[in-house]
């Protein structure tokens, strides 16, 4: 909770760093309008100050990336880490909407995708699905893809795996292809090595 705290307060930093910024870029310009002809130069002041706020700025962006790091590496921890990625490699027989994902009969994820996310897939893009944490010992996957299928007809088709988590991360790949033989859509879950 405190890393969240801390992104908080991170987030609340850039915004009032980017206000104060602004506001301070916009003074020398209000100051000369409401001075009138006065000769006073302190836009050497206003650079320095400028300065300041950029480099707090670039801190407090260094430092929320950081505590985005140090987020995932305690919440997803190496050694009980699961990822799940979906790829396609179709045309023909199925067109994805949605995704849904149950791991040992309980829902960890459900999608559903854009048209410019379709595109991507169908250009050789990988998504990741979801990525959580899981103990060691067997587990049930099950992945029900809804989409259209031939003549535009809705389709809605599962693939089910049971894998061994070991100690170390996981990743598993939802691979969506076009079958000719059968002109149908085929749905495999394989290991990354």
């Amino acid at each position: 909770m405190s890393i969240k705290r801390n992104l908080s307060i991170a987030g609340l930093c850039v915004l009032f760093i980017c206000s104060f910024g602004t506001a301070s870029a916009q003074q020398p310009g209000h100051a000369a309008a409401a001075a009138g002809t006065a000769s006073v130069d302190t836009s050497g002041e206003f650079r320095s100050l400028d300065q300041d706020v950029q480099s707090l700025k670039d801190e407090v962006l260094a430092l929320n990336r950081d505590l985005f790091l140090l987020e995932e590496e305690l919440l997803f921890p190496a050694n009980s880490q699961v990822a799940f990625f979906i790829s396609m490699d179709v045309g023909e027989y199925f067109e994805l909407d949605s995704i849904n994902l149950k791991i040992d009969d309980k829902e960890v994820a459900n999608y559903l995708y854009t048209e410019r996310e379709l595109n991507a897939l169908l250009r050789g893009g990988v998504h990741r699905v979801h990525m959580g944490n899981l103990k060691v010992g067997e587990h049930e996957l099950v992945a029900v893809f809804t989409g259209h299928g031939p003549n535009s007809r809705e389709y809605r088709r599962g693939a089910t795996m049971n894998f061994n988590k070991g100690i170390g991360a996981k990743y598993l790949e939802l691979e969506i292809t076009d079958r000719v033989s059968k002109q149908q859509p085929e749905f495999a879950i394989k290991e990354w090595e």
